[in-house]
């Protein structure tokens, strides 16, 4: 955990911001570090041709030091404050260096929450949490609110504060990283929404029980005057209320909903949190009514690439859990074939297997976790055709001629995309690209 950084004492300090990252919190952080006179040292393991987007935009900022392709020492042991990126372990090397010289650890979430003049309506969960920001912004917004819509769905909002009023709201996705490293005197956001809870992550927290405190600190930090809504279609978060410090809602799916565009009961799950965290805070019903009616859902998410020979391609490359395929499959209306694969991140993909088994026509397994998710369904189903190959090209190539007129073929991982993709977003790209590459008649092979 991380300790508590006034905002207004940074001028002149040693700051080392670990982890420059392809997202924008790096870049945007380093900024507002600067902006306030501390003296900069960014350092990241990846090289400058892999972070060249986001050196560009640092380049007439004031930085002290840039060493990228590796950390050295010397950048932990004599900084003051080190700003670490979410993906940093706690107990990684050189934040144990840091930490013995006296430094303090904080991110940029951290540093945003304690600046920021709004109110914040804070998301977390294993899935759903990037949808249901979403369309918690979007109502807010029809309900004639001024929103800022930020954290773990995508870049840095500091760079926003000095629009931000307190009139305004803050929605923000929080991840287990990003919530485990936050300090025990930061603020707790005003309203708390708590998705879903399945193992996830467990590679990097190292055991569940570490996840879900890291889950559960979005409910701990909250002051009694917060409020805490939980989805009550899941058992293990609806005992979460022992966790909340104010008042609780339980949200779960009912006919107060209005016809959603998203299909799937986790939309409606989804759909039900967001409309019980903007009613805590007086929206009306006509506009959560409207809001919700017509949201169209996020990129990545179940999104309809092409439609070409009669099969549909669905990019749902957000999908990074077994939980979030499951959910995918349930929601099909057409015969489907899946494409899963990627880095595990220490899943377990036993339901996975009776999904796949009982909702798909077919499926094809890449990357890293290809050979267990292929044990899952053959611990299930002997009759499932499937194939077992190392890339995604090779994936889209056999659903593709296995597959017939009215079928579907669904992107919908389960897994990290790190094993061979730098994001999800370049697992999508690069879906898109197969896509267009069969739509043309050229090999992918």
């Amino acid at each position: 955990m991380s300790n508590h950084v006034p905002t207004a004492d940074l001028a002149g300090r040693r700051v080392t911001v670990m982890g420059l990252g392809r997202h924008g919190g790096g870049v945007g952080v380093t900024k507002y570090l600067a902006d306030r006179d501390a003296r900069v040292t960014v350092t990241d393991t990846a090289g400058e041709e892999a972070l060249l987007a986001a050196t560009e935009q640092l380049k007439n900022v004031p930085i002290g030091a840039m060493h990228l392709a590796g950390h050295r020492e010397i950048d932990f042991r004599s900084a003051e404050i080190v700003v670490a990126n979410p993906a940093v372990r706690e107990d990684d090397w050189f934040l144990r260096l840091a930490r013995q010289a006296g430094a303090t650890i904080t991110s940029e979430i951290e540093l945003f929450i304690s600046a920021c003049p709004a109110p914040i309506i804070g998301v977390t969960g294993t899935n759903g949490k990037s949808t249901t920001a979403a369309m918690i912004d979007q109502i807010l917004r029809a309900d004639g609110r001024r929103t800022w819509l930020g954290g773990n769905i995508g870049g840095s909002l500091l760079g926003d504060l000095p629009r931000m009023t307190a009139d305004d709201w803050v929605v923000l996705e929080l991840s287990s990283f990003q919530l485990a490293r936050l300090s025990e005197s930061v603020r707790g956001v005003d309203v708390a929404v708590v998705t879903n809870f399945t193992p996830n992550h467990l590679d990097w927290h190292g055991d569940l029980r570490h996840y879900e405190r890291s889950k559960r600190r979005i409910l701990s930090l909250q002051s009694p005057q917060g409020v805490a809504v939980l989805n009550g279609d899941d058992r293990r978060v609806a005992s979460w209320s022992e966790t909340a410090q104010g008042r609780v809602v339980v949200a779960s799916p009912s006919s107060e909903l209005p016809e959603l565009q998203l299909a799937g009961e986790h939309n409606r799950c989804n759909a039900q949190c967001a409309a019980a965290a903007v009613r805590a805070v007086g929206c009306h019903e006509t506009s959560i009514r409207e809001a919700l009616s017509t949201f169209g859902g996020l990129p990545h998410r179940m999104e309809l690439v092409r439609e070409t020979a009669g099969r549909r391609f669905i990019n749902d490359s957000m999908a990074t859990t077994p939980e979030s395929t499951i959910a995918a499959l349930h929601a099909a209306k057409r015969p489907t074939w899946l494409l899963a694969g990627g880095h595990s991140k220490g899943a377990d993909f036993s339901s996975l297997g009776e999904a796949v088994s009982q909702y798909a026509r077919g499926a094809a397994f890449f990357g890293a976790a290809r050979d267990e998710l292929q044990a899952s369904l053959e611990s299930a189903s002997h009759n499932t055709p499937h194939i077992v190959v190392e890339t995604l090209d090779e994936a889209v190539t056999w659903c593709y001629a296995n597959s017939r007129t009215g079928d579907d073929l669904l992107l919908s991982p389960a897994c990290a995309s790190y094993d061979q993709f730098t994001d999800y977003e370049h697992r999508a790209a690069t879906f898109v690209e197969l896509v267009e590459l069969l739509e043309t008649g050229e090999s992918t092979q």
